[in-house]
């Protein structure tokens, strides 16, 4: 079944940033705590330094890292995940003693357990060109022949056209936050993505039904409440982002 196929499935659910509330974010312990516990799983991609894909949500490594605790690297604030080497990057402790998760590794996991994930791609472009960035993505799904089983999202677009460019039958994601895009579906066409990702802020049915009848699936993030999931759902959404899966339920 391909990612798209999935979508035809009503209620998902998507494991934020893997099994959050149960792991380390964007670790591998994160996704393997998410196996039988979601629909499908999302996490970030971003590069260091030496251009090695790493697996990250924010731009500097001091939420999420011990990185203030190493001597060697207390000259180096904000501690930008751009400005450090993939060495360096695997020196740090990602919470509870979990190591770096790289895009490579994500990726043979994926392709282990055949689960689907959602990668997004975060904006980069004041670092590295984005053909390339893009393009190194690319290559890792190619190589481990993962294609049917991954979602690239992003809040940078130009991103998602370099996609669909290089990779036509690839699934991406418009990823937007607090405001729509001007013409919204009109928008969406020229993007050629599949999918619409805003925050639950943004979202109401009407936006919802228009969507949906113009045959794009629906996305909500973050949504950790499930009287609010069952809003969303009633209202046509495909899928929720959530940081809440739970060893006893299974499902928020």
């Amino acid at each position: 079944m391909s990612f798209l196929k999935l979508f035809k499935k009503p209620g998902l659910i998507a494991a934020h940033r893997g099994a959050r509330s149960l792991a380390p974010e964007n670790t591998l312990k994160a996704l393997q705590m998410s196996l039988g516990r979601c629909d499908f799983m999302e996490i970030d991609v971003q590069l260091s330094s030496d251009n090695v894909a790493v697996i990250m949500h924010d731009e500097t490594l001091k939420r999420t890292t011990d990185v203030k605790s190493f001597e060697e690297f207390k000259k180096r604030s904000p501690y930008k995940v751009c400005d450090f080497t993939f060495k360096e990057l695997k020196k740090l402790d990602y919470g509870e003693g979990e190591p770096l998760l790289t895009l490579e590794k994500a990726l043979a996991f994926v392709q282990e357990n055949a689960v689907y994930i959602n990668v997004e791609l975060k904006d980069v472009s004041g670092n590295f060109e984005d053909a390339f960035f893009v393009s190194l993505v690319l290559e890792q799904i190619q190589k481990h022949k993962v294609e049917a089983y991954v979602l690239l999202s992003s809040f940078r677009h130009e991103y998602l056209r370099l996609v669909k460019q290089k990779m036509p039958n690839m699934p991406t994601a418009a990823l937007v936050e607090d405001v729509h895009p001007e013409n919204l579906l009109e928008y969406l066409k020229d993007l050629k993505v599949e999918m619409y990702n805003l925050n639950d802020e943004l979202v109401d049915a009407d936006t919802v039904q228009n969507l949906r009848n113009a045959g794009y699936f629906v996305g909500v993030y973050t949504v950790n409440s499930k009287k609010r999931k069952n809003e969303l759902f009633a209202m046509g959404v495909n899928a929720i982002y959530t940081d809440k899966l739970y060893l006893e339920s299974g499902k928020l």
